[in-house]
């Protein structure tokens, strides 16, 4: 059977689609499909919709209600002299009630709108906590990738070992032991692998439950990057700026204000109450003297209303206002001590982290050095086998501390951030330029 023309374009796009390079996945559109599937976002941006709506709810009481009603009975006249007779009333009407002076919902319409500037700090504070979970698993992958390409690396190396220490053991320059040590290390190494590639897929999977699809190969972090310190350089700004514009301390902030105006709107259950009330109705009855009766009546006034005694409900309603304002005042300053703390141990964090990811970068050259040396002087029989696999495992691990240290650094910068109430979207941009493909980045290959 020839091939058709749809038959043949068929076959040149998958053909074409299996050659297309596979790009990897950057910060930046792991946060965007984030942003799009992430659940506890969701059910953020949900709750904040819902607070929303309570301002209408609110300024419902300020304003006019108007209700229609209508009723029909039938009645029955049995009278002691004729026949008896069935007649029905019916009655329409329509009632208008204006609330001229309510304290009560004057203050319930100033807390619903108190309650929108709680619930969008409460979503921007879920925005700050994905943008933490994000940066944390993808740089959990990262870690977990070099962890791999380290074990992978050292296997090749060992496995270099282990050949040349079986020839040299064939020619009688070493003994049995370099073998046995070499073959060693290669077994553990090679345990420690499955352990890593394990590790890796559980990453994997844990990033690619945030965004919603799987993960394959992601950017990292630039070769010879130079991290730069917090801005600004004081940690009392830091901390400063947390106990003032942290997102919880907001929150808190807001919720005592709601809780004072809740002892006003409380207290207000004293005052008299004004409304504008008015009524149009028909009324149609036919029972009347045995003939219709229609009547059309309109009526538009003031109605007040004082309160005078409320079994003392009114009073216990004004203590509980009180206690519970007391309460948010409490939660309010435990919340910026918190705050304080959390700017104070990522600023600690962070500078620790730049010191430590300074103090690899000299151990790194140290390592590579000692293991030129080592290599030199096995080659020259002035060091064994177990010289130079020591050597070489201790610039592996270096380097993956090392790299290990700059995400925990630059996690450490988000975390800081993120107390003071200042990270967005343009912190992750910042953070997604340090990266790079993984074809330029990656330290080691894998085999």
């Amino acid at each position: 059977m020839k091939p058709t023309p749809i038959l043949k374009a068929l076959a040149a796009a998958l053909a074409l689609g299996a050659a297309a390079p596979s790009f990897a996945l950057d910060l930046m559109q792991a946060w965007r499909a984030a942003l799009a599937n992430d659940a506890q976002l969701a059910s953020a941006r949900s709750q904040l919709q819902a607070t929303r709506e309570r301002v209408p709810q609110a300024r419902a009481g300020l304003l006019p209600a108007v209700n229609a009603s209508a009723a029909v009975n039938p009645q029955t006249i049995d009278p002691s002299v004729g026949p008896t007779r069935d007649f029905t009333a019916r009655t329409y009407a329509i009632q208008l009630s204006y609330p001229l002076f309510r304290l009560q919902n004057v203050e319930s319409f100033e807390q619903s709108k108190l309650q929108v500037s709680a619930g969008e700090a409460q979503y921007a504070q879920a925005t700050q906590d994905l943008a933490l979970r994000l940066s944390q698993a993808y740089f959990d992958v990262l870690a977990a990738q070099d962890n791999l390409d380290t074990l992978r690396a050292q296997m090749r190396a060992i496995s270099e070992q282990l050949a040349a220490a079986k020839r040299n053991f064939e020619v009688g320059t070493a003994t049995i032991t370099d073998q046995q040590e070499a073959q060693a290390r290669y077994d553990l190494a090679s345990a420690q692998e499955i352990a890593a590639r394990n590790d890796l897929e559980v990453r994997r999977a844990a990033l690619a439950q945030l965004i919603g699809r799987p993960v394959g190969e992601l950017d990292v972090l630039r070769p010879g990057l130079a991290l730069e310190g917090p801005q600004p350089a004081g940690e009392a700004d830091w901390v400063r700026n947390a106990r003032d514009n942290n997102l919880v301390v907001q929150q808190q902030r807001v919720a005592s204000e709601i809780a004072r105006r809740e002892i006003d709107r409380q207290r207000y259950g004293h005052y008299p109450t004004v409304d504008m009330v008015g009524t149009l109705q028909r009324a149609e009855n036919s029972t009347y003297a045995f003939v219709g009766v229609r009547a059309d009546s309109a009526m538009l006034g003031l109605q007040l209303s004082i309160p005078i005694y409320a079994g003392g409900g009114i009073e216990a309603r004004v203590r509980e206002a009180a206690a519970s304002h007391a309460r948010s005042q409490s939660d309010l300053e435990n919340a910026r001590r918190q705050a304080e703390q959390g700017a104070r141990q990522a600023y600690l964090g962070l500078n620790s982290g730049l010191a430590q990811v300074g103090a690899l970068e000299a151990a790194e050259r140290s390592s590579r050095l000692a293991l030129e040396s080592n290599l030199l002087g096995y080659q020259v029989g002035v060091r064994i086998n177990i010289d130079v696999l020591n050597a070489q495992q201790q610039l592996y691990s270096t380097q993956r501390d090392l790299a290990r240290a700059r995400y925990d650094a630059l996690l450490n910068g988000l975390r800081l951030k993120s107390t003071a109430g200042a990270l967005g979207e343009a912190d992750v941009a910042q953070v997604n330029a340090l990266l790079v493909p993984p074809a330029s980045g990656r330290r080691v290959e894998k085999p």
